[in-house]
């Protein structure tokens, strides 16, 4: 295999989920390299060497400084010709999905997306993504190269692995064609503490709330444990919570080390956004909620007085 990964950086650090994807393909392959692309990103490309890049290609040039998708399939594409790259990853996001596909047309190779693991079976690479609503794990393949896979989004964590990479420049040349979008704005979220994504705890909330201001509840459950807020898709079509919280199939997808259901009945489209979470507990005072049957921890009772007393514990625990 020869392997390349496409990091995404905000800012003047790499992003957590490409981190994770690098990490996977270092295990299936040793000499992995990566590619940073933008403005001003050389001095955060020897990073990736901790996380066991060989080599980190570089492609720093105003022109890519907007977070734009052809631009990046105009410099991925070369360099994986240029290379001879087999293997091109990308962890999930919106802009990795758009280069993803950009990549597989303008080369004409095949992409898997969704991807939930990675492995070598006989040599050949195979991707794992779930089917039937999330009900099978399936195994799927390439028929030629280079193969582009899209893993998705929590499914690997980060390992620092302590090595070096060797950073290289790379010539950027882009098409007429992809130069014709311009970026008038971009707008950043404000937020307090952790993202859903980076969070290790999260407590998520669901229509068994009762109103939008019941998430203030969770809020200080989630202050007192250091961790982000969820919610369903439910809640954020009744308009009780910002769509940037929304974990499931149409939100986003999770994996923390801890999380707490409050409300949440776990429907299918919910579950397949945070199954991968290390330990679930479940609040919730219907004790058929589909959520007991895969959850570590059923708690069945009134949310409204389970959670402000789980906030007090937590408190008195930490001294605060």
């Amino acid at each position: 295999m020869s392997t390349l990964v496409f990091l995404e950086h905000h800012g003047s650090a790499l992003q957590k989920g490409p981190l994770g994807v690098l990490s996977k393909a270092v295990e299936l392959d040793p000499d992995t390299s990566a590619v940073i692309i933008g403005s001003g990103v050389r001095e955060i490309a020897a990073g990736a060497g901790k996380y066991g890049a060989t080599k980190v290609f570089v492609a720093d040039d105003p022109a890519l400084e907007a977070p734009l998708p052809q631009p990046r399939v105009d410099v991925i594409s070369k360099l994986v010709q240029d290379q001879g790259f087999d293997t091109v990853l990308f962890a999930a996001s919106v802009l990795a999905a758009d280069v993803a596909g950009g990549v597989s047309a303008r080369l004409d190779a095949g992409l898997n997306w969704d991807l939930g693991d990675l492995a070598t079976e006989g040599g050949d690479l195979v991707g794992k993504r779930s089917a039937l609503g999330d009900t099978i794990r399936a195994d799927v393949g390439w028929k030629g190269g280079p193969r582009l896979g899209l893993v998705r989004a929590g499914s690997f964590d980060p390992v620092e692995k302590g090595g070096e990479a060797a950073v290289e420049d790379v010539a950027v040349s882009i098409e007429a064609f992809s130069s014709q979008a311009v970026m008038v704005d971009q707008a950043h979220e404000v937020q307090s503490g952790p993202s859903i994504e980076d969070a290790d705890i999260l407590v998520t909330g669901g229509r068994g709330l009762g109103a939008p201001e019941k998430f203030s509840i969770l809020e200080e459950l989630a202050s007192a444990l250091g961790a982000a807020v969820g919610s369903t898709r439910a809640v954020v079509d009744s308009g009780w919570y910002p769509y940037a919280t929304q974990i499931g199939q149409t939100g986003k997808v999770v994996s923390p080390k801890l999380y707490i259901g409050a409300g949440v009945s776990g429907a299918i489209q919910h579950k397949v956004g945070m199954q991968t979470s290390q330990v679930i507990v479940a609040i919730n005072k219907d004790a058929n909620a589909p959520i007991f049957e895969f959850s570590d921890l059923g708690v069945v009772g009134d949310l409204h007085e389970i959670v402000p007393k789980l906030t007090e514990l937590v408190k008195e625990r930490k001294g605060s």
